[in-house]
């Protein structure tokens, strides 16, 4: 499938300062980058795998081509992930019904369950729990699970499992319905870009950072649900890293922080999709070891159903593209990643 080529400003090639740079300059007034209205949501509460409610957004155009299934990365809500937001004005648009979610333990989501995060192991079966439910209130099918970051890292998980969860329930939708998954800079293995990210002076900047916004994820869990967390762990957060080992891993059964992202990887994940896969993923990150992308190569290379699209900029996520590179790619707007995840399901209808 052609794609055409990604051309961010010349000042916006260095992945780092592409992050900083839409996350200080552009996400203040991201309304006036996008070109579509906000889909007219109606809230719904899903339940996902272990039984445990998730708050979501769905919208349902008038004729819709299927449905979209998306989640953001790893801290946030609803209100606040504007890549979300974009991607989601965008699909709808596009007259595909969208169904967007506060994942385990985050936004609305958190104040309905203490539970915590998973990194995917039940997360993927909440997208299938959500599509399954959704088709229910009248999305359509195909579905498509969608995600960036750590939340592409979920939405792996999702097509991954799917296969397995649709062939053993007697529900509203079958395997065959799903349509396949779409990621953007998914999280792929956590261990070696922990230690990548804590070896660089950028990189203990983006960690440190991260890892106040889960400890302030914690305590607001804390707050809702009186006894479920442990207030001197959380006061001991001072890494993503402690995090997981205070918080996550215990509850999971896992001896180690380790072994958790071991078991939780991204890259693991490839070989068993057997569900059309698109990942867009960009050298230049500056939130993942460079040396997971050989191994990503390798990886997709050896899964014919995985479409990988690696540019050589990007940043993590946000790929704003220039004015120019705007008009070659003849895109509606400068967010050039979504616009090659709608390219993809279109094509892949």
């Amino acid at each position: 499938m052609h794609y055409p080529a990604y051309h961010p400003s010349w000042f916006l090639h260095n992945g780092f300062l592409m992050t900083l740079y839409v996350g200080l300059r552009i996400s203040p007034n991201w309304k006036n980058y996008v070109v579509d209205a906000e889909p007219p949501y109606q809230q719904h509460i899903f339940t996902g795998a272990q039984r445990v409610p998730l708050f979501g957004l769905f919208a349902i155009p008038p004729k819709p081509r299927g449905t979209i299934v998306a989640t953001y990365g790893v801290t946030g809500r609803l209100e606040n992930q504007y890549s979300l937001q974009i991607f989601a004005r965008k699909a709808y648009a596009s007259s595909y019904a969208v169904v967007i979610f506060d994942w385990r333990a985050h936004g609305k989501s958190m104040e309905l369950s203490p539970t915590l995060t998973s990194d995917g192991l039940y997360e993927g079966e909440d997208f299938v729990r959500i599509a399954q439910q959704a088709a229910a209130l009248g999305c359509p099918s195909k579905f498509w699970f969608v995600g960036f970051s750590l939340g592409g890292q979920l939405a792996l998980w999702g097509g991954s499992l799917a296969p397995e969860i649709l062939g053993e329930d007697m529900s509203s939708i079958k395997d065959s319905d799903i349509g396949g998954v779409a990621v953007v800079c998914p999280c792929l293995d956590s261990n070696r870009s922990l230690n990548y990210l804590m070896k660089h002076r950028t990189g203990r900047y983006i960690e440190k950072g991260i890892a106040m916004r889960l400890k302030e994820l914690a305590m607001e869990l804390h707050d809702l649900h009186p006894g479920a967390i442990d207030e001197e762990a959380i006061r001991r957060i001072d890494s993503i890293w402690a995090f997981d080992n205070e918080l996550v891993i215990e509850k999971l059964g896992f001896p180690s922080v380790e072994a958790y992202y071991d078991a939780t990887s991204g890259l693991s994940v490839l070989p068993h999709l057997r569900k059309p896969t698109l990942i867009i993923y960009a050298e230049d990150d500056p939130f993942f070891d460079p040396g997971i992308v050989s191994d990503l190569k390798i990886a997709c290379a050896r899964n014919p159903v995985i479409d990988l699209l690696l540019t050589r900029h990007g940043g993590h996520v946000f790929y704003f593209n220039s004015k120019k590179g705007q008009e070659q790619a003849k895109d509606p707007d400068r967010w050039w990643a979504w616009n090659r995840v709608l390219q993809w399901i279109g094509a892949n209808q």
